[in-house]
């Protein structure tokens, strides 16, 4: 008979993966004994069992890659600490460059790269070939050398892991599955199993490719999607080099590395399929999906050419297995939506080898300290969107994932599967007005307007994009005319009642007890001063708001203030964002062209800056606030969604004697930037002040009752800020920056580029990112001095730095 369960545990893992194991491990490092793990099967059985070890640094965002980089720490030193095996060797990775398109990758990865401290270097092939003598050298144009990387048996890692959290006091049980949980409050309080139930203070969900189902039984979505992956394994071959680098060539779909005197050859090749996805089996571990020759086989042919001592090596090992993987290719951690004490590392895309010490590190971290110690926007469960988790939307769209996962990623590239899906009311206006739209969130949104004749295709490249002379047309026009964006899919959030009042002013840091009829800017913010929410607030009447945010952020803002809201507090918050369309009317003939429009007076005494009032407009009536993210006057319509199309066409129609033009969200971007005004999770986040990002100026000090963050702001404002954001642009007007490039000033490495756009008015490309001082409180001549450059793709490029935005610095044109 089984050994009961204890009847509590401070914290429970479920699932004893290498992420669950390193959460564990972690955790009684940061002095948390009172771990419970709980595996259904036995430890490594999911998922880790069949993971080809991989190290590897070449991540997509700073965050993942810092992630990374911690993993290698743990690596480093597990064995000593525990006295167990890893198998961990440090071999390098070598990244394979076969065409000019992938070389360009490579340096740019390489260069973003190096923002993180990372090592990189630049190889020809004869460089290549001199770490990895099997190679052929017929294609091949570069390599990207990264020497700091290894390898080690997944299997190895996690029980050395496991060791490591049962001597700090964590109990691992195997063969116990979890079949519910308990919840109280908004709380998660305890999990049931199949030996009973076990009272928890926080929850941490493990469970890999099972762990959509595991959220679903606590009423949790996460959308995750098992797919299937290949890899072949060599018999022995003769005079096979020991302990050279890992291979990954993303031209031939493949990873190779050296193992035990065998080669083992992995794949993460287009046409994969979904597996299992109305529901994983619960008890089975160590699955083996079926083999298909007739699909893998050509993909190792290639590989045969790339490395040919593989064409006469004899096949030990045919290996399918399930991974788990997301609509957005990266991973899912943090605390979930709607339910507090409630965590989740999943989905980890077939990175949980090398993602996952370093994840369990943060998320330790994250349940020890209240917050994460790196700032991870872009894996936050609260970006996931109720439709992601629907089972026929998630095997079209993480399908795709993989056959993306070693493809070019082109800048602004646009994903084609599980489309349309979401569209605004005024879809249909945008499409006949010529708009090639973009995907985010499901929505379909206009990125730029096409004429007759133009090349709709957007062919992908590493310069100009083909939109580029259109977009600046809208650009243009915005800035010395007139044009309108449909801006419908930016949330919406309704706070009501008596109380609503009290919860935004503790939220805000700005003021919001204004009188209706006013706009504020505002943003909300954590207890350590950092930028939860950037948005604005408008007071409708006594006891009613309305926020409006950005789409990629709606769900968590939502969440983040519904868990402002006190027991005992009066007030409810409702996602309206279905129920109106949003039309942004910009530019300096915006007055000139919506006056004869309306019956309202749209001068700037009867209407100044932050003014919202509903007017009258063709034949009906709609919300217009005087405000802007493009640096020009303007006004937002917010138009119910019943009457939108004739908006729109009252509008258009009227347009056509200013020469109106519709405008996409490429020109939104490049004129927000021009004025340096910030978007969330790309230039602003939980990790970053008011104070470092400049938004000081948005903080309201001594409103009565305070607000949160006040106090770690207070603490920031006496010393002084060490890092701040910048605006930057390029002394050459040619070349287009993207984002994450690093900075330097005086040949140090200073910071990262956090967003970039080419500034058409400015002539040259523009960008935001921050910069790090020696010492808090230095004044803003140090940030505005110096020699600036950034690194785009491995060569350094002079630009100016200024803490007020070159365009409109006074800001005069918005409230003209």
């Amino acid at each position: 008979m089984a050994d009961p369960l204890p009847r509590h545990a401070q914290v429970v893992v479920v699932g004893g993966g290498i992420v669950g194991c390193s959460v564990a491990h972690q955790l009684t490092r940061r002095g948390v004994r009172d771990v419970l793990v709980l595996e259904q099967n036995t430890l490594t059985s999911g998922t880790t069992w069949h993971a080809a070890g991989l190290i590897t640094q070449a991540r997509p965002t700073w965050g993942t890659r810092e992630i990374v980089r911690r993993s290698l720490e743990i690596y480093r030193t597990l064995e000593a600490e525990t006295g167990l095996s890893t198998g961990y060797q440090q071999t390098g990775t070598l990244h394979l460059a076969t065409t000019e398109a992938r070389r360009q990758e490579l340096l740019r990865q390489a260069s973003s790269a190096r923002g993180n401290g990372i090592r990189v270097e630049m190889l020809d092939p004869g460089q290549t070939l001199e770490l990895f003598p099997l190679l052929s050298s017929d294609g091949l144009v570069c390599s990207a050398y990264y020497p700091d990387e290894g390898r080690a048996t997944a299997t190895d890692i996690t029980m050395s892991l496991a060791r490591g959290a049962r001597a700090g006091g964590a109990r691992l049980r195997e063969h116990v599955t979890v079949t519910g949980f308990a919840t109280e409050g908004g709380r998660v309080v305890g999990v049931s199993t199949t030996l009973g139930d076990v009272e928890a203070d926080v929850v941490v969900n493990c469970t890999g490719m099972w762990g959509r189902e595991t959220g679903a039984m606590a009423g949790v979505q996460h959308p995750l999607q098992a797919l299937a992956h290949y890899y072949v394994v060599t018999d022995k071959i003769d005079g096979l080099p020991v302990g050279m680098p890992t291979v990954k060539s993303g031209d031939d779909f493949s990873y190779v590395k050296d193992d035990a005197g065998s080669l083992m050859v992995g794949f993460f090749e287009p046409g994969s399929y979904a597996w299992a996805s109305g529901g994983i089996p619960d008890n089975e571990g160590f699955i083996h999906l079926p083999e298909d020759w007739d699909h893998i086989g050509p993909f190792y042919e290639r590989m045969t050419d790339r490395i040919p001592a593989l064409a006469d090596a004899r096949i030990r090992l045919f290996f399918c297995g399930p991974e788990s993987f997301t609509p957005d290719g990266l991973y899912h951690l943090g605390e979930v939506p709607g339910l507090r004490d409630y965590y989740v590392a999943a989905g980890f895309n077939s990175v949980g080898m090398l993602s996952g010490p370093g994840a369990g590190a943060v998320l330790a971290d994250w349940i020890v300290d209240g917050h994460p110690p790196v700032d991870l926007p872009e894996v936050d469960p609260r970006r996931t969107m109720p439709h992601e988790t629907n089972r026929r939307f998630l095997e079209q769209r993480v399908t795709e994932t993989l056959d993306l996962s070693y493809a070019v990623h082109w800048p602004f590239e646009q994903r084609r599967s599980a489309r349309p899906l979401r569209r605004s009311a005024l879809h249909g206006c945008t499409a006949a007005a010529g708009a090639v739209f973009g995907e985010l969130l499901g929505w379909e949104r206009p990125n730029w307007y096409a004429r007759p004749g133009d090349d709709r295709d957007e062919p992908p490249t590493w310069g100009r994009p083909s939109w580029f002379r259109r977009s600046a047309e809208e650009h243009d026009a915005v800035r010395t005319n007139v044009g309108m964006f449909d801006i419908s899919s930016y949330g919406k959030l309704l706070v009501q009642g008596r109380d609503a009042t009290t919860v935004l002013q503790r939220v805000c840091a700005n003021d919001v007890d204004v009188d209706p009829g006013r706009i504020v800017y505002t943003q909300w913010l954590n207890d350590r001063g950092g930028i939860e929410a950037d948005l604005t607030v408008t007071r409708l009447d006594e006891h009613e708001y309305l926020v409006l945010t950005a789409p990629a952020s709606a769900y968590r803002d939502l969440d983040w203030l519904r868990r402002a809201i006190g027991e005992s507090e009066n007030a409810t918050v409702a996602d309206v964002s279905g129920t109106m369309a949003m039309v942004a009317v910009m530019g300096p003939e915006a007055r000139r062209f919506l006056q004869p429009l309306t019956d309202s007076d749209l001068s700037h005494t009867a209407f100044p800056f932050g003014t919202s009032r509903e007017i009258d407009l063709g034949l009906g009536f709609v919300r217009a606030t005087r405000i802007t993210y493009v640096g020009e006057l303007g006004w937002e319509l917010l138009v119910p969604a019943d009457i939108a199309v004739h908006v729109w066409d009252t509008l258009r129609d009227a347009g056509a004697r200013l020469g109106l033009r519709p405008a996409g969200y490429h020109a939104l971007n490049s004129l927000r930037l021009e004025k340096a005004y910030r978007g969330w999770g790309h230039d602003i986040s939980s990790g970053d002040t008011p104070l470092e990002a400049g938004l000081g100026f948005a903080v309201a000090w001594d409103k009565p009752g305070g607000f949160t963050g006040r106090e770690a702001l207070l603490r920031q404002k006496a010393h002084g800020p060490r890092r701040r954001l910048v605006q930057l642009a390029l002394d050459d007007p040619a070349p287009m920056l993207l984002h994450d490039e690093p900075i330097f000033r005086d040949g140090e490495l200073v910071g990262r580029v956090t967003s970039a756009a080419y500034g058409h008015t400015l002539g040259r490309a523009v960008a935001l990112g921050y910069v790090n001082a020696p010492e808090a409180g230095l004044p803003r001549s140090w940030y505005e001095s110096g020699r600036y450059a950034v690194e785009l793709a491995g060569e350094r490029h002079g630009v100016r730095a200024s803490l007020q935005p070159m365009y409109d610095p006074k800001s005069e044109r918005p409230k003209s």
